[in-house]
């Protein structure tokens, strides 16, 4: 158990680090708010190394302690609805079994903008604002498949030392 909780607050200061280093980068695509979602790494890794409880724990901790330290009230808010949408389609689609990890992530990156549209209609009371969506479903498979291939190419290769 002492392992486990270890290794979870090693996962959690990964996740951080990798949304400070998020933080850093000046990337943008032209739609505002989309990010290279770096993070989703140790999300997907969680999932697949441990499961849904694990994932969520760390997923929501990093979600408050990176909007505390980089962030607002709505990063939080945002960010909430995202992962905790994101992580939801990604278990489901993990417990089927029908899926390969990286269509997992994909599907994960793009419910994630999903749930960032959806929160930003309701907040700014604003319909209009889905219109942002078809470039937030690119952004979210295009990253979602780079994360996935990141995050398959580590499971494999450390599979054998983390359980």
């Amino acid at each position: 158990m002492r392992k486990k909780v270890a290794l979870l607050g090693v996962f959690l200061a990964l996740a951080l680090i990798c949304s400070y280093i998020e933080s850093l980068i000046p990337f943008y695509f032209g739609v505002p708010g989309m990010k290279l979602g770096l993070t989703n790494i140790v999300v997907v890794l969680l999932l697949y190394f441990y499961g849904t409880k694990e994932a969520l724990a760390v997923s929501f901790m990093r979600i408050l302690l990176a909007g505390f330290m980089f962030g607002n009230a709505f990063s939080i808010l945002y960010s909430l609805a995202g992962g905790l949408l994101s992580l939801f389609v990604m278990t489901l689609l993990k417990k089927t079994g029908w899926f390969h990890m990286i269509a997992v992530s994909i599907c994960g990156g793009i419910t994630h903008n999903l749930g960032q549209i959806l929160v930003a209609m309701v907040v700014v009371k604003n319909y209009y604002i889905f219109g942002y969506f078809p470039f937030l479903f690119v952004g979210g498979w295009i990253t979602g498949l780079l994360i996935g291939l990141l995050a398959q190419e580590i499971y494999t290769r450390t599979k054998h030392f983390i359980r």
